[in-house]
């Protein structure tokens, strides 16, 4: 669901906000049944086109076949860049046969191949990053640390210095520069030095949250020589709440204020089951109560991971034994914004970060793949909504007594009061940044009256990857 929120986000506040038409040509990974909250988000984006006095398009573009070009072992930002490239064709065919002529195309971060389809129909065209500032700087600064840096960034002995931003711990890095000699590196390569190439890029941030990565990417003397196209803080963009019923809710409805801990590491997230164990005592020695979406183990063990496939669908089978009869069993829901809800364990995707943050939730941050370090270091660092293990999750077991800690610090100790009157704080700032007059609505806003000096304010079109879960 990573990229899929913030896009349909974005196409409801162009169609509502600023009256455009909107295009959503959507290029599936894999040909899956649609999962429920796809669906849903999908259900609850047509409610509000047809309401809307402009029409509002969802068209699914089908994957190119990639098999003989990538093996299947190959890492996920590989197989979703090269999808991307080798469908161009049939996106090209299918913005260029739309009953409506665009007079702006957007796309996403693996969509950048496509920018030179808006230079043929000489239109603006615009990049939608759904993750934060600090990681679009890394991303535009990486052909220059790719010149400079000598061996794996991993093996660096100081942090990766970007101008006018934290610098970037070697632990810290994203998933394509673990490795500079697998493809996944030469993609996140293409694509930094790509997206300074469009005329505007639109960033799922506000400027009261990130106001030093932002001011860089702008400066010239810092990374705007590098990052020449305009920089829009437009979000959060977050997950609408469609559906607040059933005996998730009704447990939820009988806690006291703030005093469940949600635990969910996203739609592609995994533990071994050595780490599962420990997360379950750690959670029970907490003695605190919880709502956990719990998933099959890996084969693994040891450490977590993303994107892997579990194993067994018995929970009792890979919990701690009586862990079922001694906690409550509570099943899977949209739950953040419940008034007992005072903690969410998180495996840090940018889109559940704002969720947290946007409920006034403190969070455990928990990374496991792509961006998701960083994300933890702006939550626990620069931010300070959040507190994370001592070592990485996806490095080593994180043991029971660590785990109780960390429960602890956000739900029921001191720590914990400070965190959540500073997320709290953050809430209030997200609101005023999206509301009219706010700082991202007045981003977006110079962005639509650019477009309409353009051409006429109805043909947006959006090209995006639909990456993790509800595939068509």
């Amino acid at each position: 669901m990573g990229h899929v929120i913030p896009v349909l986000e974005l196409g409801k506040r162009l169609l509502t906000h600023h009256n455009f038409t909107v295009t959503i040509f959507v290029v599936s990974s894999h040909t899956t049944t649609p999962s429920p909250e796809y669906s849903q988000l999908l259900t609850s984006f047509s409610t509000t086109a047809a309401t809307s006095d402009h029409l509002c398009n969802i068209v699914d573009v089908p994957p190119a076949n990639i098999s003989a070009l990538v093996p299947a072992t190959a890492a996920v930002v590989t197989m979703i860049a090269v999808t991307m490239r080798e469908t161009k064709p049939a996106l090209r065919s299918a913005i260029f046969a739309a009953e409506r002529r665009p007079t702006v195309l957007i796309v996403d971060l693996f969509g950048s191949d496509l920018l030179d389809i808006a230079d043929e129909l000489g239109i603006p065209k615009l990049v939608f990053i759904a993750s934060n500032a600090w990681f679009l700087s890394l991303t535009v600064y990486i052909p220059v640390l790719d010149e400079v840096v000598r061996g794996e960034y991993v093996d660096q002995t100081k942090p990766l210095g970007i101008p006018g931003c934290k610098p970037v711990r070697p632990d810290q890095v994203v998933d394509p520069m673990l490795d500079r000699t697998d493809q996944q590196y030469q993609e996140y390569l293409r694509i930094g030095v790509q997206i300074p190439k469009a005329d505007g890029v639109l960033v799922n941030t506000w400027e009261e949250a990130e106001p030093a990565s932002l001011a860089a990417l702008r400066d010239e003397n810092l990374l705007g020589r590098f990052a020449k196209a305009s920089v829009y803080p437009i979000g959060p963009f977050t997950r609408p709440v469609v559906d607040s019923s059933g005996p998730v809710f009704d447990w939820l409805d009988q806690q006291p204020v703030e005093s469940v801990i949600f635990v969910s590491f996203g739609s592609g997230g995994t533990l071994s089951c050595e780490q599962m164990t420990e997360v379950a005592w750690g959670l029970e020695l907490s003695q605190q109560r919880f709502v956990w979406v719990v998933r099959p183990p890996t084969l693994a063990t040891g450490d977590a991971a993303f994107f892997a496939r579990g194993t067994g669908d018995d929970p009792s089978g890979y919990l701690p034994e009586g862990f079922l009869t001694r906690t409550r069993d509570s099943g899977r829901a949209e739950i953040l914004g419940h008034r007992s809800v005072g903690g969410f364990w998180s495996h840090c995707g940018w889109n559940s970060t704002l969720e947290s943050v946007t409920n006034g939730v403190p969070m455990i941050a928990w990374p496991l793949y792509a961006e998701q370090k960083m994300n933890a270091a702006v939550v626990a660092e620069e931010l300070g909504v959040g507190v994370r293990p001592k070592a990485a999750p996806t490095k080593e077991v994180v043991g029971r007594e660590e785990v109780e800690k960390l429960v602890r610090a956000i739900m029921a100790e001191t720590l914990g009061f400070g965190i959540r009157s500073r997320v709290k704080e953050l809430k209030i700032s997200a609101e005023r940044a999206l509301a009219e007059g706010g700082s991202s609505y007045n981003a977006l806003s110079l962005v639509a009256k650019g477009l309409c000096e353009v051409g006429r304010n109805d043909g947006v079109s959006v090209a995006k990857s639909n990456t993790i879960d509800g595939g068509f």
